[in-house]
């Protein structure tokens, strides 16, 4: 049964500064028709981050039957009772596979009364800085903070560095769960989740698995440009997100949900503005853009406080959150594009004819990449696309039957 309970093992890593060992370049247009730049390498500090995320933890305190089926369904068989519902534990564990911590004391003990967890509760600041979770010989500890917005959940991150124990808190809502696995970047090694409601653990559940994708590879292919031309104006869109972004990385836009082009950042300096590593300047209102989940969205629908998909030119994608989405009339370029092996299928955006606006292109010589201004496009230029399902249903891919031209 102890083979059930998840390795309480928790990543640990050094951060230099506030951000991390980062570098920073700066990139100037050398000439007024492209603009290179190096291939960009994600930091170790991102890396590391991407791969202690997928380590989180999920243990769940409730008394509802539905909680747990729904908890057991989705890969968490950890629950938390108090001592006095082992009749309850039992009965449970008759119809599903769990493995049931008992609290006892100043601890979780399992059904052999092996202690799992030290637990303490937590109900001042000045409780949290005596805490000492590295004189307890369980390898996981349980911080109950009675009134957690009294003690932010960062006091919780920075009082545990250190420690090689999983630390987990409890966490009555999906979003507070959030907070504890996002605090200062590092986050906690899990959260008990303790709840009645089912949708607490269906929110929590989808969150992490859209973490959990950041940093897989998206595969993007080689298109070729077949046509540019000026189509008149157009209600065009500029996505701010809450990040910065670097060269070679930007959103996935298109025309048709089935080909979406690599629309780079305004990161790079030019003569005419200075850079703005936060926006995508992403297509008019009516364009597809890719979102989490495997998901789209139109660009007129985004707005602060939802989420988008940033890409790299190697396909690595991370999850940004919007800050500002601004819609004003300009005038748009249209630029289609087919692929070698698929000479029938034309994809395409509309796009800003600003030299600001680019997209980023295929491999060049050595392990250098572009990005290519739309007003500098040519025919035969290789862009690079996501090629994906094109029938659609409210963002959803749906398997049927589609004409889009």
């Amino acid at each position: 049964m102890a083979a059930l309970l998840p390795s309480a093992s928790l990543l640990q890593f050094t951060i230099k500064g506030k951000l991390g060992d980062c570098r920073l370049a700066n990139f100037r247009i050398r000439d007024k028709k492209r603009a290179q730049f190096q291939q960009y390498k994600p930091s170790v500090v991102k890396s590391m981050r991407a791969a202690n995320f997928q380590k989180k933890k999920v243990w769940v305190w409730t008394e509802k039957k539905e909680v747990m089926t729904a908890a057991v369904e989705r890969g968490w068989n950890t629950f938390i009772f108090p001592h006095h519902f082992r009749e309850l534990a039992a009965d449970w564990s008759s119809i599903a596979l769990l493995y049931p911590l008992f609290i006892e004391g100043g601890g979780l003990f399992d059904g052999e009364h092996k202690k799992i967890a030290a637990f303490f509760e937590i109900s001042s600041p000045e409780q949290l800085e005596k805490l000492q979770p590295l004189d307890e010989q369980a390898d996981n500890v349980v911080i109950n903070l009675l009134d957690w917005q009294v003690i932010p959940a960062e006091n919780i991150v920075a009082a545990i560095q250190g420690t090689q124990k999983t630390v987990f808190a409890v966490s009555k809502t999906s979003s507070e769960a959030q907070t504890f696995f996002e605090a200062l970047e590092q986050g906690l090694g899990g959260v008990v989740l303790k709840t009645e409601d089912v949708e607490s653990i269906f929110e929590l559940k989808d969150y992490l698995e859209r973490r959990n994708k950041e940093g897989s590879v998206l595969e993007l292919t080689k298109a070729r440009v077949t046509n540019v031309e000026m189509v008149g104006m157009g209600d065009r869109v500029c996505v701010d997100i809450c990040s910065i972004m670097k060269p070679g990385e930007g959103l996935l836009v298109g025309s048709f949900a089935r080909g979406l082009f690599l629309v780079h950042s305004e990161c790079l300096e030019s003569n005419y503005i200075s850079s703005r590593p936060f926006r995508v300047n992403a297509g008019p209102v009516h364009a597809y853009v890719a979102i989490p989940g495997g998901k789209t969205s139109y660009l007129s629908e985004l707005k602060a406080g939802k989420e988008v998909i940033v890409v790299d030119q190697n396909g690595r994608q991370r999850i940004a959150i919007v800050g500002r989405v601004k819609i004003e009339t300009r005038q748009l370029i249209l630029v289609e594009a087919k692929r070698d092996e698929d000479k029938e299928t034309s994809y395409s955006i509309l796009l800003q004819n600003a030299e600001t606006v680019a997209l980023v292109s295929s491999p060049g010589d050595g392990n250098q990449r572009r990005a290519i201004p739309v007003t500098s496009l040519k025919l035969g230029d290789e862009i690079l696309l996501r090629v994906q399902g094109g029938a659609r249903h409210t963002g959803i891919e749906i398997q049927e039957f589609i004409l889009e031209k």
